[in-house]
């Protein structure tokens, strides 16, 4: 992809020429892989998990849209509700705790992993940092510990962010959501289809350019080009308009 990882321009700012993030970028980075994601939990053949989700995993193209990339690690969930038992896989600071400790894997360890990702677009921050305060390197821990106070997210953004007051509701509002994805319970943890729901009205109007939308439905990386969806829904949502028209 043109502009390679998100990984790049998080972490490596400087180096092969990456770019500084806006929140709008962010947010609409958010909403491409929490779509795509959905996807892989909802409307593709089968019920997919795909284990590894994580800023290296997310690519971005000209435009700065995101796709969901690398599948070696995807699981085929039965019915995406039951536990499934495998040898525990991913990356260390993105494994929901469930998985790390029982091998059983869910849909809702990707959204674990999501809501990760929604904290590294806030902070700039690794999921394992030496440098957070507190000896504790663990991201989500540092994260939902501060949750509660706004002045503490309002310390925590990324300082290359510079929010106004409009911004800083946004992220506000994402910060509440990635602890949500992040609770250490499952069951009480959001499907993607309610994340994108979250995420919609922060992106804003989006108007398409064409018909046919490659980086729209499915957002991850090897998808054709299918239909034009809107952004303002769900996937299933979508998928029952089109389906009567």
């Amino acid at each position: 992809m043109p502009q390679g990882t998100l990984t790049q321009h998080l972490f490596d700012l400087g180096e092969n020429g990456c770019s500084l993030l806006t929140w709008k970028q962010r947010i609409q980075i958010a909403m491409d892989v929490a779509r795509g994601v959905e996807y892989l939990h909802t409307l593709a053949p089968q019920i997919f998990i795909h284990r590894d989700l994580k800023p290296s995993n997310i690519l971005l193209g000209d435009d700065m849209r995101a796709k969901v990339a690398d599948f070696g690690l995807v699981k085929i969930a039965p019915d995406g509700k039951n536990p499934v038992s495998t040898r525990v896989a991913g990356t260390f600071g993105y494994l929901a705790p469930e998985y790390g400790a029982t091998g059983r894997v869910t849909t809702k360890a990707d959204v674990y992993a999501f809501g990760v990702v929604l904290m590294q677009l806030i902070t700039g921050r690794k999921a394992v940092d030496d440098t957070l305060p507190d000896d504790n390197p663990h991201l989500v821990t540092w994260f939902c510990g501060i949750l509660k106070n706004k002045e503490s997210i309002t310390m925590a953004i990324d300082q290359t962010i510079n929010p106004d007051e409009e911004t800083m509701e946004s992220i506000y509002r994402v910060a509440e959501l990635a602890g949500h994805c992040t609770t250490p319970k499952p069951y009480q943890r959001p499907d993607m289809g309610y994340v994108v729901n979250i995420l919609s009205p922060l992106v804003g109007q989006w108007k398409p350019t064409c018909h046919k939308l490659e980086h729209k439905f499915p957002t991850f990386h090897g998808a054709e080009d299918i239909y034009d969806f809107d952004q303002d829904m769900s996937l299933p949502q979508d998928l029952r308009i089109w389906q009567t028209t």
